[in-house]
C-alpha cells in the first residue's frame, strides 16, 4: 500500500485518538480501529492491538502529565483497576457465549451524548463530593463502579474511558481533570494488558503502521493533556464535549460506511 495513503491515514487517526485521550480519558481503540479498518483494509483483530499499543504510551504520558498538575487520585485508582481487570476477563468470557455486537454500536452512541452533557451542562466541580467520602467508601464504589466498567469493556470491546470519565465525574465526585487523570492511568495499564494479549495470540503488526500510530497519538495526547491541565473549568469541559461529539460522530459514520 501506498506509504503516503498508511501516513495520512495513521496521521489523523493518532490525531483523533490523542485528543480523545488527552482531553477525556478516552481509549485510543475506539478512533484507531475503525480507521485502520475502513481505511486500510487491516483485520479487525490485529487492529485492536495496534489500537490499544498505542493507547499504553499515550494514556501513560497523559497521567504523568495529569499527575505533575496533582491532577490523579492514584489510591482510589489502584482499587479501581484491579476491579477492571478482573471483571474485563470475565466479560470477554461472557460475550464468548452472548452475541452482543450490537452493544459496540451503544457504546460509541453513549459518547456522542456523554460529549453533548459536558457542552450543555458542564462539570464545575472542585472535588469537594470526593472529598465528602470516607476511605471504606472511596473503596467500595470504585470496586462497584470498576467491576461495572470492566465487564462491559470486556463484553462490548470498547468504551471503558468514556464509562470512567462518566462515573468518576456523576458518581464519585472527581472534578474534570482529576477524573480524566485518574481514568488514563487506569487505561495505561489495561491497554497493556490488552495489547500484549492480542500480539501473543495474533502475531506482530506491521512495524510501520504500529510505529507511526503510537508516534502521532502520543504527541496529540501531550498536547491535549498539557492544554487541559491549564484550562479552566468551562474551558475544559467544553473541549471535552466537542472532541467527543465529533469523535462519536465520525466513529458511527466509519462503521456505516464499514
Amino acid at each position: 500500500m501506498n506509504f503516503w495513503i498508511i501516513l495520512a491515514v495513521t496521521f489523523f487517526a493518532g490525531m483523533g485518538a490523542g485528543l480523545g485521550t488527552g482531553f477525556a480519558g478516552m481509549s485510543a481503540a475506539a478512533v484507531i480501529s475503525p480507521m485502520l479498518i475502513t481505511f486500510l483494509g487491516m483485520e479487525p483483530y490485529m487492529a485492536v492491538g495496534i489500537a490499544l499499543a498505542s493507547d499504553v504510551l499515550a494514556s501513560a504520558a497523559s497521567a504523568w502529565t495529569y499527575g505533575k498538575n496533582g491532577n490523579l487520585d492514584i489510591r482510589n485508582a489502584l482499587v479501581m483497576l484491579a476491579a477492571v481487570l478482573l471483571f474485563t476477563m470475565v466479560g470477554s468470557w461472557v460475550s464468548s457465549l452472548v452475541p452482543g455486537a450490537a452493544m459496540g454500536s451503544m457504546s460509541v452512541f453513549m459518547t456522542f451524548l456523554l460529549g453533548i452533557k459536558f457542552i450543555v451542562k458542564p462539570v464545575l466541580v472542585t472535588g469537594s463530593g470526593l472529598a465528602a467520602l470516607d476511605r471504606p467508601a472511596r473503596i467500595r464504589k470504585s470496586l462497584i463502579w470498576g467491576s461495572l466498567i470492566g465487564f462491559i469493556c470486556g463484553f462490548v470491546g470498547a468504551g471503558g474511558g468514556m464509562m470512567m470519565l462518566l462515573v468518576l465525574t456523576s458518581f464519585l465526585g472527581y472534578s474534570l481533570k482529576m477524573a480524566v487523570g485518574t481514568s488514563v492511568f487506569v487505561m495505561a495499564f489495561t491497554a497493556l494488558t490488552g495489547a500484549v494479549s492480542h500480539f501473543a495470540i495474533g502475531g506482530l503488526p506491521d512495524p510501520v503502521i504500529l510505529g507511526l500510530c503510537m508516534l502521532f497519538t502520543l504527541l496529540w495526547a501531550q498536547i491535549a493533556a498539557r492544554f487541559a491541565n491549564k484550562a479552566k473549568p468551562e474551558t475544559l469541559n467544553r473541549a471535552v464535549g466537542v472532541v467527543l461529539v465529533v469523535l462519536g460522530f465520525v466513529i458511527m459514520a466509519f462503521q456505516f460506511l464499514a
